[in-house]
């Protein structure tokens, strides 16, 4: 016997008959011996009409209010799902969030949950009842301590699930939907998507941050930071789907469920080097012959970055360990002469130290990365190369200043011992070095020129973005620099979501004031292309590999951004879908084509 949460979504209860068949599915697992918490979405598109009849009466309507419309649709969901169990004999009782004892934060309409209060929960099942729970939605103090309906936002039902399975010590969350489980790319794009059978929470955070759709980032964050066994499944088949992998079991601290310190680790890997192409020529195939030569030469490169392009140019800067660095140099050096790129600039600079927090969900907070770079900027240390991911962020930093560096870190976010590591962490050889491959059209790239080259100037741009609340998906900082010493500039490059472009160019204009020459620009309409897989580090020729696709399919690459398990590359708009097929194909992701989603509405992007 087992204790389950099970969470449907919209098209798997979005009718009576289907209603009928979920019920018949739990059925199939109570007589299994299973306890069992079910959590539903509204019934198909019922959040999108409420929603639109919101609009029809206010063009602004207010959030609270938002709260109490949306939060009627799985209510339905939930009476009708119990009604059904009991017409198959089952005993059921339907709840509310608050009900249910979902606790969260005051915010409407976003609200991050605080704790479960499992005591009526855990009375019910020791009843023998299943438990039919209402996703997406909550209850908070307002003022004198007033209850309030809350909701969770976007993914809130998925997130729902997980966090109850957290409070409860489940021994599993399912979370059934309309494709077989996690596939290794959006099967509307690329028709032979596969079924992944497993995957990593920290490579699920990636893929769901870059635009996969079967689970949002919120509820892997919490499956990662609590243990939660998750398992991906279709509605319509037994087929096991996709299980997430994380770590053992953990206990929930005091500072909230989903509000628990994001950074979780800090490393610090010194003996590394940086060696920085400028002036590089802007064409298909550039990036992918360089470091094929260096992978042919048995050359291991960790982080990679290109700054947008000037003119008819790029920059392009890596980092390797410091006793490969003169090889390195020298089969660049014959490059950029193979290249007939004249103007080109090569530099490299050993007794480099890469300082690397990791975590559930950095970059979606957006006062992380800030914190971080405003610790080191207080200690005058200047970043020479920036990396970012969903669950790490890596900064370059002279060797000398590392051990200064990596303590203040672990101050910072209140790290203890055993959270801190000297030297990089072990990758996993057995891990596929690409899992997986994502497209995000919803991006816009933005460039900063003219940032002072100096501390504080990276902390500066990342403390305003974030204190308006928006995130940062990539940074890059431009090689070339402006100006002469000291008084140099660089430019720095960011992908954003392309509704928090707005926000961003305001939030931005006090601090561009202050520093001469500076500017925000935005960049024509881009779409992003990244392969994440765990065994990325472990596997030299993997980014290699990937601008090759590209370069094959005459597509030019005009940023890249890296971190040890996702490889990021910015195109034009218009080549998105055939860099994610030409990328897909590249690392032999496909075959036969799925019969994915019987009885399903069109499948959602993995």
């Amino acid at each position: 016997m087992a204790l389950l949460v099970q969470k449907f979504g919209g098209t798997s209860v979005a009718d009576v008959e289907r209603i009928q068949a979920v019920a018949r599915r739990i059925a199939a697992s109570r007589e299994h011996g299973h306890d069992l918490v079910i959590v539903v979405s509204a019934m198909g598109h019922t959040t999108d009409e409420l929603t639109g009849l919101a609009r029809a009466i206010s063009a602004d309507p207010p959030r609270r209010e938002m709260d109490m419309l949306l939060a009627t649709g799985e209510q339905v969901s939930i009476a009708l799902l119990a009604m059904a169990l009991h017409a198959q004999g089952i005993p059921a009782v339907s709840m509310t969030g608050a009900q249910v004892g979902i606790v969260t934060e005051s915010a409407h309409g976003r609200a991050r949950i605080l704790e479960v209060r499992t005591d009526r929960l855990l009375r019910l099942l020791e009843e023998g009842q299943v438990v039919v729970v209402a996703g997406f939605q909550g209850t908070s103090s307002g003022a004198a301590g007033t209850p309030e309906i809350t909701t969770l936002g976007r993914g809130g039902s998925d997130t729902s699930a997980v966090a109850l399975a957290a409070a409860l010590g489940a021994d599993a969350c399912e979370i059934y939907t309309d494709v077989p489980g996690v596939l290794t790319t959006d099967p509307r794009k690329v028709a032979d998507a596969q079924l992944m059978q497993s995957v990593s929470c920290d490579e699920m955070l990636e893929l769901a941050s870059l635009g996969a759709a079967v689970l949002h980032p919120r509820a892997v964050e919490i499956a990662r930071n609590y243990g939660v066994p998750l398992v991906v499944r279709s509605s319509w088949s037994e087929a096991p789907g996709t299980r997430l992998t994380s770590g053992a079991p953990r206990p929930i601290g005091s500072e909230g469920l989903e509000l628990g310190r994001p950074v979780d680790g800090v490393e610090l890997d010194e003996g590394q080097a940086v060696l920085a192409l400028a002036h590089v020529p802007d064409r298909p195939g550039v990036a992918a012959r360089l470091f094929e030569a260096l992978g042919e030469a048995g050359l291991n490169v960790d982080l990679i970055v290109q700054a947008t392009h000037q003119g008819n140019s790029n920059d392009i800067a890596f980092t390797l360990v410091e006793s490969e660095l003169e090889l390195a140099t020298t089969i660049c050096r014959r490059l950029l002469q193979e290249f007939g790129a004249d103007g080109a600039q090569l530099s490299a600079q050993a007794g480099m130290a890469k300082l690397s927090i990791s975590g559930a969900g950095i970059m979606g907070r957006p006062g992380v990365a800030a914190r971080l770079f405003d610790t080191l900027a207080r200690l005058g240390i200047n970043l020479r190369l920036i990396a970012t991911s969903e669950v790490k962020v890596s900064c370059l930093v002279e060797g000398s200043q590392g051990g200064k560096a990596l303590r203040a870190a672990a101050t910072a976010f209140e790290l203890a011992d055993h959270q801190i590591r000297h030297g990089a962490g072990p990758c996993n050889p057995d891990s596929p070095a690409v899992r997986g491959v994502a497209l995000d059209r919803d991006q816009v790239q933005v460039v900063v020129r003219g940032v002072p080259d100096r501390p504080g100037a990276a902390a500066a741009i990342c403390r305003a973005l974030a204190d308006a609340g928006i995130s940062l998906d990539a940074i890059v900082q431009s090689e070339r620099t402006h100006g002469v010493a000291p008084e140099l500039s660089r430019d720095m490059s960011f992908t954003l979501k392309r509704d928090d472009r707005p926000g961003a160019e305001r939030a931005l204009g006090p601090v561009l004031a202050g520093w001469s020459g500076a500017g925000f620009e935005e960049g024509p309409a881009i779409a992003r292309v990244s392969a994440v897989g765990a065994g990325m580090a472990c596997t030299a020729g993997t980014a290699a590999r990937m601008f090759r696709s590209l370069a094959e399919a005459g597509i030019n690459i005009e940023l890249i951004a890296t971190s040890e398990i996702r490889t990021s590359c910015v195109v034009a708009e218009a080549d998105g879908i055939r860099a994610l097929q030409a990328v897909h194909g590249a690392f032999a992701l496909g075959g036969e084509v799925l019969n994915r989603a019987e009885g399903s509405e069109a499948p959602a992007p993995a």
